[in-house]
């Protein structure tokens, strides 16, 4: 007798290693489906997606659980789970009792292991061939995997009423809530669910998930008589939603964050729900005022750009309009950003040591090898200082800059910064400076975000525990807050106020942009520890002249801008300050260098000492002139006298003319004096037509003369310009004024010699066409 029971035991313990053996390691979670969830940096839900079998499924570590969630669900299903190996033989012999032998109500003798047997493996227990081979898969369970992966696999996969599997999931449906944050009465309402689900659904309880609540908490108390107190809040209904009535926000941004997500995971995200809410409705409300003007579709982002967490993202006036494409991500859209890429261009200059922000600028009729930008206005302005230039968004300023850029261009700079989709850098030309090539609103968001970092370039986030990467630099701390400086200088629309007289002002650094053809208007800024962006146009290009930056994206952006100063204390207390490298000095007024003796008015401005550019003022020169004719004398004498004149070239001389302000021009030269002195003193004329570079062309079957104009920027005191082709004399014309030659086949040496003997050449090329 003793022998057969020795066999008996090697017998079962040779048979379930064999079966140990033979059958592969049971999995878990590998080949189920499970769903995503995005919150935002508070933990409040955002969405919930369905798992490819249609249920709200999501994996928990046991880790994120509380503990009071596990041991209400282990006093509830299974109290000896951590003493047996899978199968409790009392409580299956008590089942097997009272189901099949009395015949009586049916009892479960099912261990937690086992239900999870029956659940992950669809095991049908309610026969005795199934609950064999449900016990048989249990003790396969807990002999590949620890306690705790079982606890944890049966706390996601269990049934919790509808199509909800797992507490992560019903917690977020019921609770809308992560499992983190459970409340001690819905921990013991998820623990009870799972063993009768359809009937103890929380989103209809008609007393039987209330009841069997209470008598959880009964047994809950022998442990814990401590929560005695909390009888009453635990005999009320709780507060659940359906899952018909999960949330569906910041869609656009939701999308973008879930393409980087894992499968069956959650995420807590940088965005904060309640900007979220406000930047909608102003979007929305904006929208709404401006379709009077064909204003159908905006976009907007809010960062902050100390950590560059995305705290707001609106992708299109209305995500469900199919009219505007509104599921179209305005954020991430490829558009063309006019003017918006101008302060970059500023920022190397400062850096390249081309220009400090009182550095005079010329905003004349220019043209640059074959390409003759024009302003939005269709004027000139003349003579402007750096700022000024980049805050009026002056177009011919901007490009004249661009092509004196050198290592890197602003095409290279572009590139450094990660800006996708560009074509070759000759395809563009300096048309880019213009915004030729296309961004996305992520994208000019970064490069802004930059400039308040002090020129390094990091990308944006969009969850909260996501790394920060060191950055790269793209420019120096100093040339970064010297366009920030400059840029807060802009007045913003519509305002008739000097802003220091606001008591509670917030001073913005921002820069409007308008594409090529009206299609797309852009406004970005910094203001306090933001950046924000506003985009207005239409996502299949259709052009509409009310899309000016100024006037379609800008208001929009101070709408936003007033509500945050109204209810972010952030707004007042941070702000860009100056870096060590930069100091301020007085310069002149006029001409933005260093003031000589003669400057009648100086200015301050920041300078980047042993970087920026240190040249005299030119413009105020002091010259003799003879009391008797009133013409400029050689030289000091018994009737000379000294006076200080503007000396303004004819290009900027002739825009004063054509304003009507007038110029004190300096007089004549005595024609006593010699040209060899007159000659090296004064600024050299300065051949604009021909281009350097380009060719003309002439037409072999044209009927009448064809004229190259030949035109040269002279100095002030010049009154004629002697123009020569191959060294022979073709004609004269007055100071400003072009002189046409007609053209012949060939290559010549162009020559301009004014008439104080100073000259500038220039190579020019006529091919016949036909």
């Amino acid at each position: 007798m003793k022998k057969r029971w020795w066999r008996g035991v090697a017998g079962g313990v040779v048979g379930l290693a064999v079966l140990w053996a033979v059958m592969p390691r049971p999995p878990l979670r590998e080949g189920l489906g499970f769903s995503q969830a995005v919150m935002d940096r508070q933990g409040r839900l955002l969405r919930l997606t369905l798992s490819p079998d249609e249920k709200y499924r999501l994996w928990v570590p046991l880790a994120s659980i509380p503990p009071a969630l596990v041991e209400a669900t282990l006093l509830h299903e299974d109290q000896h789970f951590r003493q047996h190996l899978g199968v409790n033989p009392i409580a299956v012999g008590r089942a097997v009792w009272r189901t099949w032998i009395l015949r009586g109500r049916r009892v479960g003798g099912s261990t937690l292991t086992m239900q999870l047997a029956r659940i992950r493996y669809g095991i049908d227990s309610r026969t005795p061939r199934g609950k064999v081979w449900q016990m048989l898969r249990a003790l396969q369970l807990e002999c590949t995997w620890s306690k705790d992966d079982i606890l944890e696999a049966y706390l996601n996969l269990a049934p919790y009423g509808r199509n909800v599997e797992g507490v992560g999931a019903a917690s977020l449906v019921y609770f809308g809530k992560g499992v983190e944050k459970l409340s001690l009465a819905e921990s013991l309402t998820l623990a009870v669910i799972p063993q009768s689900p359809a009937r103890r659904d929380p989103t209809r309880d008609e007393g039987a998930l209330t009841a069997a609540r209470l008598r959880l908490f009964d047994r809950w108390l022998e442990p814990h008589p401590e929560d005695l107190e909390r009888r009453t809040a635990l005999s009320a209904p709780l507060s659940v939603r359906a899952p018909g009535e999960l949330p569906f926000l910041a869609p656009h941004f939701v999308q973008a964050t879930l393409r980087t997500l894992p499968v069956g995971s959650g995420v807590m995200t940088t965005l904060d729900l309640s900007l979220q809410r406000q930047l909608e409705r102003h979007v929305r409300q904006y929208i709404e005022r401006r379709k009077a003007v064909g204003i159908r579709n905006a976009a907007a982002m809010l960062v902050d750009w100390r950590t560059l967490e995305v705290r707001a993202a609106v992708g299109s006036g209305d995500f469900f309009d199919e009219a505007i494409e509104g599921q179209v991500n305005g954020t991430e859209a490829k558009r063309s950003p006019g003017s918006a890429l101008k302060p970059f261009i500023y920022g190397l200059a400062f850096d390249q040591g081309l220009i400090h922000p009182r550095t005079m600028l010329k905003d004349t009729p220019t043209g640059f090898a074959g390409y003759g930008p024009e302003n939005f206005d269709g004027s000139f302005a003349g003579p402007l200082p750096a700022e000024e230039a980049l805050t009026r968004s002056r177009n011919v300023p901007a490009v004249a800059l661009a092509s004196r850029l050198r290592a890197p261009s602003l095409y290279g700079f572009l590139r450094q910064a990660g800006i996708t989709g560009l074509r070759s850098e000759e395809f563009y030309g300096l048309s880019l400076a213009l915004g030729s090539a296309e961004v996305t609103m992520t994208e000019l968001v970064e490069l802004y975000a930059m400039l308040a970092n002090g020129g390094v370039l990091r990308p944006l986030r969009l969850e909260a525990d996501s790394p920060r990467p060191e950055g790269v630099r793209m420019l120096s701390a100093e040339a970064s807050f010297l366009v920030l400086e400059s840029l807060k200088g802009a007045k913003r629309p519509a305002q008739t106020y000097q802003s220091e007289w606001a008591r509670d002002a917030v001073p913005v650094a921002w820069k409007t942009g308008t594409s090529m053809g009206y299609r797309d208007a852009w406004t970005v800024g910094v203001a306090g520890p933001y950046v924000i962006a506003v985009w207005v146009g239409n996502f299949n290009g259709r052009p509409n002249p009310a899309f000016v930056g100024q006037w379609a994206a800008a208001p929009l952006l101070f709408e936003m801008v007033d509500s945050l100063r109204a209810k972010d204390p952030d707004m007042h207390r941070v702000r860009w300050t100056p870096p060590a490298g930069v100091s301020r000095v007085s310069v002149c007024a006029l001409s933005g260098g260093i003031p000589g003796p003669h400057c009648q008015r100086q200015v301050s401005t920041w300078f980047i000492p042993g970087t920026s550019p240190i040249q005299a003022c030119d413009v105020h020169r002091e010259i003799w002139v003879d009391t008797r004719t009133g013409k400029r004398a050689c030289g000091p004498g018994p009737s000379a006298r000294a006076e200080v004149y503007e000396f303004w070239p004819s290009d900027l001389l002739r825009l004063f003319q054509r304003a009507g302000i007038p110029r004190r021009v300096p007089p004549p030269e005595s024609e006593s004096c010699g040209i060899a002195r007159a000659s090296a003193e004064g600024v050299a004329p300065q051949i604009t037509t021909p281009e350097q570079g380009v060719d003309y062309d002439v037409r072999a079957s044209a009927t009448t003369p064809q004229t190259v104009p030949l035109a040269a920027v002279t100095d002030a005191d010049v009154r004629q310009v002697f123009w020569f082709v191959d060294e022979q004399l073709v004609g004269t014309a007055p100071r400003g004024e072009p002189l046409h030659w007609v053209a012949r086949p060939g290559t010549y040496v162009v020559r301009a010699v004014d008439d104080r003997g100073r000259s500038d050449a220039r190579a020019l090329r006529v091919r016949l066409v036909p």
